[in-house]
């Protein structure tokens, strides 16, 4: 009798422990799913977002309300300058304008200072005018009017002006400041008249060309003819041998009107085709022996 009221009582409490496991597994899923499903999403708004609007532009003031009324909020993480902006405009916004952000989230902003950022002026002379373009923004400087000047090196700057004065590298200015520049335009507006290069020798010439600042065009060697030697007026005797190698003419002419920097063609006699060749071969041996001299040396 007592071993069969033990094991109802067996029974019935393992029965009854199973039951109450099976409970509080059920109660455990329906608390997960209130929480994840009803409550989280209730709190934390689970699915709604709001697309970042444009701020970039606006002013300070104007922003504030604007982000209000879309529950959003800002935060000034940095300031900048730029020529262009009047004081605490937005300049950049994080996140960009588009992107898609919780209510209530904070935009972090870079506005536009009250007063610009001092800067020293940097040293541009002597480089090239691209160059000083790249190092102008690096600065936060702005590249002003660029104006010609003659001079032989071509687009190289040979002054740097603000407000119309020549400035010294290592000046204080305001960032943002216009930079004006003096530019060489490779030729120069220098005239002049062209200097006589006959009866030069052909190397002679050339070396003088140079040293007058302008620059040896083509170089034409020519049999000397009869009616060459009569228009040189010269010994007929012995023109042949005296002119040979000899500038007879060069364009422009002597005394014409020239520029620094432009070319002078020269016509080089010989007294015949062997001559012509000689003439010819010797200019090629001497210009690639610069050249070599040249290479050299660097």
């Amino acid at each position: 009798m007592w071993k069969k009221l033990i094991e109802k009582l067996k029974q019935s409490t393992i029965f009854g422990l199973a039951g109450h496991v099976l409970a509080m597994i059920i109660l455990g899923v329906l608390v997960l799913l209130i929480f994840f499903f009803i409550y989280l999403p209730a709190v934390t708004n689970h699915g709604e977002s709001i697309t970042v609007p444009e701020l970039e532009g606006m002013s300070l003031g104007e922003m504030v309300d604007f982000l209000e009324a879309r529950n959003l909020s800002y935060e000034v993480s940095d300031s900048g300058y730029t020529s262009d902006q009047p004081p605490l405009t937005v300049l950049k916004q994080y996140p960009k304008a588009g992107a898609y952000v919780k209510e209530g989230r904070k935009i972090y902003l870079t506005v536009q200072a009250t007063q610009p950022q001092p800067v020293k002026m940097p040293n541009l002379i002597d480089g090239s005018l691209k160059n000083a373009e790249l190092v102008l923004r690096s600065y936060g400087l702005t590249r002003g009017e660029i104006i010609y000047k003659p001079d032989l090196a071509q687009n190289a700057v040979l002054d740097q002006q603000f407000e119309g004065e020549t400035i010294k590298p290592g000046t204080i200015i305001p960032k943002g400041s216009t930079i004006d520049l003096i530019v060489g335009d490779g030729l120069g507006k220098r005239v002049f008249d062209a200097p006589d290069f006959t009866g030069l020798d052909i190397e002679d010439a050339e070396f003088s060309i140079i040293g007058s600042g302008l620059n040896v065009g083509s170089v034409i060697v020519k049999v000397a003819t009869d009616e060459l030697i009569e228009e040189l007026d010269v010994d007929s005797d012995t023109a042949y041998v005296s002119i040979s190698g000899k500038v007879v003419r060069q364009f422009p002419k002597p005394g014409d009107q020239i520029r620094l920097g432009e070319q002078v063609d020269l016509w080089i006699a010989a007294f015949d085709k062997e001559d012509s060749t000689e003439i010819y071969g010797n200019r090629i041996k001497r210009l690639r022996g610069i050249e070599e001299d040249t290479t050299e040396a660097n």
